[in-house]
């Protein structure tokens, strides 16, 4: 039987992380076979467009196949057809990601890109957009999947089930950087060991880790590994804390276990060298550069110093189960459906499922820990309420979510946050004005 050519739609294609997926694509070629890869953006992101899209032509050229790259600005032509569409955009650039994590931090509030009132912002701005997307989906290419990475992803896969008919599935690239992590610390293949999490998208729990059928959790705990990413500071975690959760938690909940030493370490590191989103603006300028050189053929080693290692092989990794019915396990942001009994059934959650044609199949936790229930439904409702903002435009509802997330310490601080925030994006969120 000859495999189905594919149509692959990546919107956003002008990003610094899309060597990353022409490799992954590359590298699975014999069994997933891209006909079309169609990398789209918008007038403001041409150039970056050009630079990244002539990469990629390149590394198809030395790899010897014959996928045809194609970049445009037209969105629909992508769409059209498309088997899969994935989702990589940054609505209003780095400029708007600056924003969000300064403004919080000179309110004394952690400012980060996806959690907290800056993951808010840009959930606000990338929601309508998003929406306006799966329209064209649902008119051009109403089978096609869309793999969505647009953080913060948890809210926009939510976003997209809750007002869409496109079939989506959110991914981080969070879960598969443990997993690797946990078959290097063991010395085994990754085949070996089948982490679990319990949660929503950069607000989960590893409550097991197994290493050839053994779970190795409280042996972790003990030798006091630390695991991090790029974009988050390292703090070690109290031994006694961990011990006694009896479970690892993502890095990202550093935000929340560990506010003010996050806060203060924001706070040096804006007066030093700026928040992340200025170091990212200067790693780009390196890759761009690296980008422009026309004997560069292959995706360059300093592309995981951007803080998004292994996102693409995730992507890749889903595209092929969905495209072969694989059946293997994957953590995904999915539809809750009575996973966790405490969240309702439409929520998005990230969680192992098994990864059918059909669609992902969420796996049945083992464990739940009692004490992580609180926090899981706060930021869950901050996160149904952001939704409800973002396509309302109502401020009502937008200093709700903004008031009812964890990391903000009262209504007069969250009621400035927002009047201050929604006036520096006022150019993206016409809605609530």
């Amino acid at each position: 039987m000859t495999k189905k050519q594919l149509k692959v739609a990546v919107i956003g294609g002008g990003s610094s992380y899309t060597p990353e997926i022409v490799e992954g694509f590359i590298k699975k070629y014999d069994e997933m076979p891209i006909r079309e890869l169609w990398l789209v953006d918008i007038e403001e992101g041409r150039h970056k467009l050009a630079i990244v899209g002539e990469l990629a032509r390149r590394m198809v050229e030395k790899a010897g196949l014959p996928i045809d790259v194609k970049l445009t600005l037209n969105r629909r032509e992508a769409i059209a057809g498309a088997d899969f569409v994935t989702t990589q955009m940054r609505v209003g650039l780095l400029e708007a990601r600056r924003r969000d994590e300064h403004i919080p931090i000179s309110h004394g509030v952690i400012g980060q890109e996806t959690t907290g009132p800056g993951g808010m912002m840009k959930a606000l701005r990338t929601v309508p957009v998003i929406l306006d997307i799966c329209k064209d989906i649902e008119e051009l290419a109403p089978d096609a999947w869309m793999l969505n990475f647009t953080n913060p992803a948890g809210i926009v896969t939510e976003a997209v089930q809750k007002h869409s008919r496109v079939k989506t599935v959110g991914l981080c690239n969070s879960p598969i950087n443990f997993q690797k992590f946990l078959a290097k610390e063991y010395g085994v293949s990754e085949r070996d060991v089948m982490p679990e999490f319990v949660g929503i998208n950069h607000l989960h729990w590893v409550t097991a880790a197994y290493v050839n059928g053994e779970d190795k959790l409280q042996e972790l705990i003990n030798g006091g590994k630390d695991y991090s990413a790029a974009n988050v500071t390292a703090f070690d975690w109290d031994f006694d804390f961990l011990s006694s959760l009896g479970a690892i938690p993502t890095y990202y909940l550093r935000y929340f276990y560990m506010t003010d030493t996050m806060l203060a370490e924001m706070k040096e590191s804006l007066e030093k060298n700026g928040t992340r989103a200025d170091v990212v603006s200067r790693v780009e300028e390196e890759l761009f550069e690296l980008y422009k050189d026309v004997y560069l053929n292959e995706k360059p080693k300093q592309l995981e110093n951007r803080g998004g290692a292994y996102y693409s092989e995730a992507a890749v990794n889903l595209m092929h189960s969905l495209y072969t019915d694989k059946r293997d396990i994957q953590t995904l942001n999915v539809r809750n459906g009575g996973i966790i009994d405490f969240l309702p059934e439409d929520a998005s959650i990230e969680v192992n499922c098994v990864v059918t044609a059909q669609g992902p199949v969420p796996q049945p936790l083992q464990r739940v820990p009692e004490q992580i229930k609180g926090l899981i439904h706060a930021v869950k409702t901050y996160e149904s309420l952001t939704i409800e903002a973002a396509v309302s435009g109502d401020r009502g509802t937008a200093l709700q979510a903004m008031v009812h997330h964890p990391l903000v310490p009262s209504v007069a601080v969250g009621k400035r946050l927002l009047d201050d925030m929604l006036e520096a994006n006022k150019a993206y969120l016409p809605n609530f004005f």
